[in-house]
C-alpha cells in the first residue's frame, strides 16, 4: 500500500528507496537536512533490487568484475546460458560501449586499484553497519561471524591461498581452514571440496528484514519516504531542477539524489544526462534448511554462488546476466545455480524450492558506484552503480554522497566515482 504523499518541500529529495538511496537519507538526515525518499515500489519490494539477493556485507568479494583473463572467458561465457556471466546478445549501442569498457579494464593495473577502491568501501561499509545494527530491531539483522571461502579444485583452491598474504596486508583476515576446523566450525556438513579459507570479517544482513527494520528507524528521524509514487519528469531553469513531477504531485526540493538502481539511468537521461550502466540479473533460490546446512555464509569459489543460511531456510544466489531490463526467471540459470551447489554441498536437498527471485542489479564497467554531480546540474546528484555488492558499498556510498552535498572533505577522491569517467556527460 503506498504511504501518503510528501507533506512538504524536502531539502533533498532521493529518488529510489533501495539500500542505496536509504543510506543517502541516513547520512543527509544525519547532517541535519529535511529528506524525502520516493519510490514506485514499497520499501523492500520484491521486484526491487535489494530486496531478495544473500546480503552479503563484509570484506569478503572486492574484487572487479572486470579481473585478467575475464575477457578471454567471453565468448565461451557468452555462448553458456549457464555461465557466471552471461551476456545474451542484442542491438544495443549502450551494451557495446559497456562491453568496450569493461574489456579496457581486465587488466592486473585496473583489477588491483578497483580492488583497493571497493576494499576501502566494504571496510567502511560495514563500520557503518556494525554501528547501526548493533542494538534495536536491527540488531539480529546482521550476522558477522565469519565467512567462509570454499575451493572445489585443487587449481581454484592453490590461486585462493596464493591470495592471503596480499589480503592481510590490505587488512583483511583471511586464513586457511584445515579439515579439521572446518569441521569443527561446519559439523555435520558435507563438502566435496579441495579446501577452504575464513574471512573473520565476512558478514550479512537478513535481506529483506533489515530494509524493513532500517526504513523504520529513518522514519522514526524524521525521514519521509513516499512509495507508490513514480517520478514522471523535471521542471528545469538553467542549470537547476526547480520541481520533480510526480505521479502524486511536485515537489521543490533544493537538491535532487537520483539513487534508482538501474532505472537512474533512464531517471538522468530525462535531464540530458548518461550514465554508463547496464542492468545485471542475478537469480537466488531459497529452500528449506536440513541437517546438512552451513551455519555460517558461505562463498563457493569457482562456481561464483553465494550460500546465506536464514535459520529454517537456506538462500543461494549467483549468476550475472547483461540481458537488459528483462526481469524474467530462466529455469536453465535456476537450475544451473542448484548444480553449482550440490557439486560443493552434496548433502544439501534442493529439490524443494521455497522461493525464486531475481533482480536487476545496476552495474558499471569497472565495478565502482557513480557518485557525483549529474552533468553541469547544480543541484543534481547521483548514486547508482553498485553493482552486485551493492549492500556492502551502499553505507560507505550514502556518506559520500552526503558529504558532496555539504562540501566536506570526502572519505575517499569522488573523482574516482565521476560520472563521466567513461567518457559520457550530458547529452
Amino acid at each position: 500500500m503506498a504511504t501518503t504523499p510528501a507533506r512538504h518541500d524536502p531539502d533533498v529529495l532521493v529518488i529510489g528507496a533501495g539500500v542505496v538511496g536509504l543510506f543517502c537519507a541516513w547520512f543527509l538526515r544525519q547532517a541535519g537536512h529535511t529528506v524525502t525518499v520516493v519510490d514506485r515500489h514499497e520499501v523492500g519490494d520484491p521486484a526491487a533490487c535489494s530486496a531478495g539477493n544473500t546480503g552479503f556485507v563484509g570484506t569478503q568479494g572486492s574484487a572487479p568484475l572486470a579481473e585478467p583473463g575475464v575477457a578471454a572467458k567471453g565468448l565461451r561465457w557468452l555462448l553458456d546460458p549457464e555461465s557466471p556471466f552471461h551476456v545474451r546478445p542484442r542491438r544495443d549501442a549502450g551494451l557495446l560501449a559497456w562491453l568496450w569498457h569493461f574489456r579496457r579494464h581486465c587488466t592486473e593495473r585496473h583489477a588491483r586499484a578497483g580492488f583497493e577502491v571497493l576494499l576501502a568501501l566494504k571496510q567502511r561499509s560495514l563500520a557503518i553497519l556494525r554501528e547501526v545494527c548493533a542494538d534495536g530491531d536491527l540488531a539480529d539483522t546482521l550476522t558477522a561471524r565469519g565467512m567462509v571461502l570454499a575451493c572445489r579444485t585443487e587449481q581454484g583452491y592453490a590461486q585462493a591461498r596464493r591470495g592471503i598474504p596480499a589480503a592481510v596486508e590490505r587488512g583483511v583476515p583471511l586464513r586457511e581452514l584445515d579439515r579439521a576446523e572446518l569441521a569443527r566450525l561446519e559439523p555435520g556438513v558435507d563438502f566435496a571440496i579441495a579446501g577452504a579459507l575464513l574471512n573473520e570479517e565476512g558478514a550479512a544482513l537478513r535481506i529483506p528484514a533489515f530494509l524493513l527494520g532500517f526504513a523504520r528507524l529513518l522514519r522514526e528521524r524524521g525521514v519521509e519516504i513516499v512509495t507508490g509514487t513514480e517520478v514522471r519528469d523535471f521542471e528545469v531553469t538553467g542549470r537547476r531542477v526547480r520541481a520533480v513531477r510526480t505521479s502524486r504531485g511536485d515537489l521543490h526540493p533544493t537538491e535532487v539524489v537520483i539513487a534508482a538502481g538501474v532505472w537512474s539511468a533512464a531517471c538522468a537521461r530525462t535531464l540530458g544526462v548518461g550514465l554508463t550502466l547496464q542492468p545485471a540479473k542475478g537469480y537466488t533460490v531459497t529452500v528449506p534448511a536440513g541437517p546438512g546446512t552451513p551455519r555460517l555464509p558461505m562463498l563457493l569459489s569457482e562456481g561464483k554462488v553465494a550460500v546465506m543460511p536464514l535459520g529454517d531456510r537456506i538462500r543461494v544466489g549467483g549468476t550475472l546476466e547483461l540481458s537488459g531490463l528483462d526481469n524474467s526467471v530462466s529455469p536453465r540459470r535456476v537450475d544451473g545455480i542448484l548444480r553449482t551447489v550440490r557439486s560443493y554441498l552434496p548433502g544439501l536437498d534442493t529439490d524443494r524450492r521455497l522461493h525464486v527471485w531475481s533482480g536487476l542489479r545496476p552495474c558499471t564497467p569497472d565495478s565502482l558506484p557513480l557518485i557525483g554531480r549529474a552533468g553541469t546540474y547544480r543541484n543534481v546528484s547521483v548514486a547508482t552503480g553498485h553493482g552486485h555488492i551493492g549492500m556492502g558499498l551502499a553505507p560507505a556510498g550514502g556518506r559520500l554522497l552526503a558529504q558532496l552535498l555539504d562540501g566536506k572533505d570526502p572519505d575517499l577522491p569522488l573523482e574516482t566515482f565521476a560520472l563521466d569517467r567513461f567518457g559520457r556527460g550530458r547529452r
